[in-house]
């Protein structure tokens, strides 16, 4: 009766709600954001960096977030290349000087703070030539003016970055007396002209003054109130403001750190300095509103201005562009077509008569409509993660960010069970439901930020590896078995594999290695199919008649491991080989193939493991050893439990060794040798007993289905900056946004699979010689792409 109730459910539902209404929704979705985010861009401004100075967040207790852009955490290497030749000024009391000491730290933390601290103090970095000074101006009086009005002066040299502000040394000397704010509001306006003027070539900002603590001040500071300093930050913006009658003001307002201190000020020693901690994090604001333009970090996407496109990118617009228009022209000459074509009326009967004419689509049809789907899903991979449309956040991990929707989607796993059609090791539904899990576990590693995480990191090692084994295990049993070597076959899983890939290192004007996973598949997938193809081509009908072939296959798969241990352990050689043009093209990444070395490393042996895995299961299925019918153990019930429980030791065991890692340079080089272990531990789990191998879950063999566009579209349209944050549509609140992200994300991934597997069946014919001719043009293609990505390269240079 469950059952039944379950089946009927899902029936009912699927009645209402199918796929095709759910990518209609996902649209709908989409364009309503799109417009709020337009309009909310145009009345609040378009400028991240007035974010980044003005609001924010803590995400933990040390962790920053700004408002709608993420923020780069500068190195000392990355803070001196930009600084180099540099002078920046830091001028006010005794809070200006705790900025100048963190803001110094991030180009050299060996920097102490000692000396008078109510003198100047200088600071400079001779290797790169910056100069950091503290300047002693605790009032803004004529101290300071006189200071500020000698940079003004053609003849000298003015500081790049000028960072001022002061106000709780006027409170405390005048007792809080309401003429010490009028006085300091007439200074301040006959300073904020040179401040202005000095904004015109060096970037300016004013420091409004933080919140204290007023139980912890000393006695002879209690007159400076939180009260006071708000009627003074007043005073300051108004002012400063209202500087420029007709435009706005050069001067920044560095209004963060209130947001800051207002969280922090409670941690203070003495209620009036605010902790390290919180000082750290203004310098690092600081260097992100200055640098951020200049070094253009991927992860820090406050105060950068959208990147221009490029001559690849402008063409790939006007071919979706024709596209879509093309698609429109077709599709309104076929509608009046089809209008002509409308049965009419018999006048005696009153009856229609239909006319029985089945048009076929045609394959132009088909492409056009591929296209325009494809240039219109383009367009929101460029808005989501281009364009500066829709907000940025920074990954921030917890243990329950992590852990609470791993549960989550496993008790929606278990819930959508099924049984399988056959109950083979590793049937289709299986492999569809493995891959799935794995995939959803690797989406919320990615999004959770859980890579800071090392047992974390370590596992999901063994689940890209599981993939890679899965490639081992699909691509050489279909070869053993079929003996399909022929052209088509190659063309059809390439086209599949790389398709989705090629059309965003256009768009998104990325490099192929870039999306390291599926060049790792495409290059294992070549080798498995040059191994299996090269003479002599040994196939399964063939080793059946003789079983020296048998020992042939083998010996072809000991020369492949050969290879691997040579390429491993002989990095000059492999960057050799992949550094050659064309291949450098498709496999360096930030001008070199190292990343590249270092990933096909990571895994080198878990596809030569499934290769090998396919070949005995197989050789055992023929041999009928296996017991693969429904119920049925896989072995004898001695051999089975015994099987099971050294499976369930040595899973436990890796998860255990994996869970304890210290190292992550030590653990990755274990990594390729035993990830084999829990990878075949888990396959005797999940296939020994016969109950097992009889169901799987449907909802993760859904996912399962299109995980390869999952991985994929995760760069740009879930993630954000290039996978290093979060993007957000809908902001203020992460648990709404995660809900409408995700489902435009996964409806998008199922629309690019449909497409993908559309255009593969016209792109790729079976017919040897229009295929020989469609490969021609292909080959051409990229031969352009090739030199268009080489003008690029020099006009960049």
């Amino acid at each position: 009766m469950a059952a039944l109730a379950y089946n009927l459910g899902k029936r009912e539902i699927n009645h209402y709600f199918s796929v095709r209404s759910a990518k209609v929704l996902a649209l709908v979705a989409v364009l309503l954001l799109a417009a709020c985010h337009l309009a909310s861009r145009r009345y609040r401004g378009n400028d991240s960096c007035e974010y980044l100075l003005s609001s924010g967040r803590f995400l933990g207790e040390k962790v920053w977030q700004p408002h709608s852009c993420m923020m780069h955490k500068y190195k000392i290497s990355e803070a001196k290349n930009c600084l180099v030749d540099k002078h920046i000024a830091f001028i006010g009391d005794s809070r200006i000087r705790q900025l100048f000491y963190s803001f110094v730290k991030i180009i050299n933390p060996q920097f102490k703070e000692e000396g008078n601290k109510h003198e100047n103090i200088p600071f400079e970095d001779k290797t790169a030539s910056v100069k950091v000074d503290f300047l002693w101006h605790p009032e803004v009086n004529g101290s300071m003016k006189q200071c500020i009005k000698v940079w003004t002066e053609d003849s000298i040299a003015k500081p790049h970055v000028i960072v001022a502000g002061a106000a709780t040394w006027s409170i405390k000397i005048h007792n809080g007396s309401s003429e010490a704010l009028s006085q300091y509001k007439m200074n301040i306006t006959s300073i904020a002209p040179l401040l202005e003027k000095l904004a015109k070539t060096s970037d300016v900002y004013w420091v409004l003054q933080d919140p204290v603590y007023e139980d912890l001040l000393s006695e002879n500071r209690k007159m400076i109130t939180n009260e006071k300093i708000d009627a003074y930050n007043e005073a300051a913006v108004s002012i400063l403001n209202s500087s420029t009658r007709n435009s706005k003001s050069n001067v920044k307002m560095f209004s963060v750190s209130k947001l800051i201190a207002q969280e922090t000020i409670m941690e203070s020693l003495d209620g009036l300095h605010l902790p390290e901690s919180s000082r750290e994090t203004s310098a690092m604001i600081l260097m992100n509103v200055y640098c951020n333009k200049i070094l253009k970090p991927v992860d820090g996407s406050c105060c950068q201005p959208r990147p221009p496109l490029t001559l690849i990118q402008k063409l790939a617009a006007c071919f979706f562009t024709l596209s879509i228009i093309g698609y429109l022209i077709f599709y309104i000459i076929h509608r009046n077509a089809h209008r002509k074509n409308k049965p009419c009326t018999d006048l005696e009967s009153g009856e229609e008569k239909k006319n029985i004419i089945n048009t076929p689509v045609s394959s132009l049809e088909i492409l056009l409509q591929s296209f325009c789907k494809l240039g219109l899903i383009m367009a929101y991979f460029y808005m989501c993660d281009r364009a500066n449309l829709f907000m940025k956040e920074n990954k921030f991990y917890t243990h329950s960010s992590f852990f609470i929707p791993i549960i989550y989607i496993l008790v929606l796993g278990v819930f959508y069970n099924e049984n399988t059609k056959e109950t083979k090791v590793l049937n289709r539904e299986q492999t569809d439901e493995w891959k799935g899990w794995m995939q959803l576990v690797i989406l919320i590693y990615h999004i959770s930020g859980a890579s800071t995480f090392l047992p974390v990191y370590m596992h999901i090692r063994v689940l890209v590896a599981a993939y890679l084994f899965q490639t081992g295990y699909g691509h050489f049993s279909y070869f053993w078995i079929k003996g399909d070597f022929g052209i088509h076959r190659v063309c059809q899983v390439l086209f599949r594999l790389n398709f989705l890939v090629v059309v965003l290192c256009i768009v998104m004007d990325r490099p192929y290695q870039f999306y390291y996973f599926v060049p790792l598949v495409t290059v294992w997938f070549m080798v498995i199919y040059v191994t299996l193809a090269l003479w002599p081509q040994i196939i399964q009908k063939k080793a059946n008649g003789n079983c020296f072939w048998h020992f042939g296959l083998l010996l072809k798969l000991g020369f492949l491991l050969l290879f691997i241990c040579f390429l491993a352990y002989s990095q000059g050689a492999f960057e050799k080989i992949f550094s050659l043009w064309p291949l450098s093209k498709c496999f360096e990444l930030k001008g070199n193939v190292y990343e590249w070395w270092f990933r096909w490393r990571l895994d080198r042996y878990v596809v030569f493991h499934g290769m090998l895995f396919a070949f005995i299961y197989l050789a055992l299925q023929k041999r009928q050893i296996l017991s693969e019918g429904k119920g049925e153990p896989l072995f004898s019930n001695k051999i089975s439990n015994f099987l099971l429980f050294i499976s369930v030791v040595s899973f436990l065991t890796y998860s255990i060794w994996a869970s304890s890692c210290k190292n992550k340079a030590e653990c990755n080089e274990l990594h390729p040798s035993v990830s084999v272990v829990q990878i075949l531990a888990f396959i005797l789990i999940r296939n020994i007993p016969g109950y097992a191998r009889s169901v799987y879950s449907s909802f993760f063999a859904w996912f399962g289905k299109i995980s390869l566009e999952l991985f994929i579209c995760q760069y740009h349209i879930w993630l954000a900056a290039d996978t290093r944050g979060i993007l957000v549509l809908i902001p203020g609140n992460p648990m709404l946004n995660i809900i409408v992200s995700t489902f435009i994300f996964v409806c998008v991934a199922h629309e690019i699979s449909q497409i993908t597997n559309d255009l593969a069946q016209i792109i790729i014919p079976k017919d040897n010689s229009s295929l020989l001719k469609r490969l021609a043009c292909i080959a051409a293609f990229f031969c352009g792409l090739l030199i268009l990505s080489s003008i690029q390269d020099k006009s960049k240079h």
